[in-house]
């Protein structure tokens, strides 16, 4: 499992301030971003991705990303090697992560690189897989529309959760018909445009939740005006209320804890 300079499993801890943006790149190593505080935004495989903590998302080696991050990030990444990552599906996703994942990650991050060399080493890069390719999948995921009218109209939308502007108002903008953005919408994503816009906004709040927003504030900061439609379409859209995946987050992070090193 070795690479050619003795390890499988590298890491990276930094803290990246609102906003900062890391344009597409690719990496011949596998990556798992995690970050403990903030919301990271990954756009990959033609999909956007909201990562608040306790989630994290699965990047195959050889696959362009770029990403965002929202409200100061801590940053948890690990790297690994083609052979070490074998077991996992190689495929983008997103995962939920469980207590005991994220206190490995972060002991992996006090090393600084697994070798496999080491039994010590190997034995926890081998726990590593197990539980990614184990960890639940979460469905924070957005796909994005290629035409560039279709995706200017995506981007305001998932950038303006709370927006109530009419359609008809938005696509003004874009130069083309709303019937020509639908047509782009369901060929492209699978989703109406009406369907995508709520989605954007579910996403949006399960982020916010995910950072320790209230219910009515997730509400709010979304764009519904009541909190019981806004309830019952969480509940439809991830088969959980909003105050149940607030109180799973709480208590993942109060497991995981918040007190991790950037360094």
């Amino acid at each position: 499992m070795s690479t050619g300079d003795g390890f499988d499993v590298r890491s990276l801890a930094v803290t990246y301030r609102s906003g900062h943006h890391l344009p597409t790149h690719v990496h011949p190593w596998a990556q798992l971003i995690y970050a403990r505080s903030g919301v990271v935004h990954v756009i990959a495989a033609g999909r956007l991705w909201l990562t608040p903590p306790t989630r994290a998302i699965w990047i195959p080696h050889g696959t362009d990303h770029e990403i965002e991050f929202k409200g100061e990030a801590a940053l948890r990444t690990l790297y690994v090697s083609a052979g070490r990552a074998r077991t996992v599906e190689p495929v983008v996703r997103m995962l939920e992560v469980a207590p005991l994942l994220s206190e490995i990650i972060v002991h992996i991050v006090n090393v600084g690189m697994l070798d496999p060399q080491r039994p010590q080493h190997d034995r926890l890069a081998a726990v590593l897989m197990d539980l990614i390719s184990g960890a639940r999948p979460v469905d924070l995921i957005l796909p994005l529309p290629r035409d560039p009218r279709a995706l200017k109209l995506a981007q305001h939308l998932r950038s303006a959760p709370s927006d109530r502007q009419s359609l008809q108002s938005l696509v003004t903008a874009t130069g083309a018909s709303l019937r020509t953005l639908q047509r782009c919408f369901a060929e492209e994503t699978g989703m109406t445009i009406e369907a995508w816009r709520q989605k954007a906004r579910l996403v949006h709040s399960a982020a916010a939740l995910g950072e320790g927003a209230s219910v009515m504030d997730a509400s709010l900061g979304c764009g519904y005006e009541s909190t019981s439609a806004y309830i019952a379409a969480f509940r439809k859209q991830f088969g959980v209320t909003p105050r149940r995946y607030r109180f799973h987050s709480d208590t993942a992070e109060t497991a995981n804890g918040s007190g991790a090193s950037t360094g």
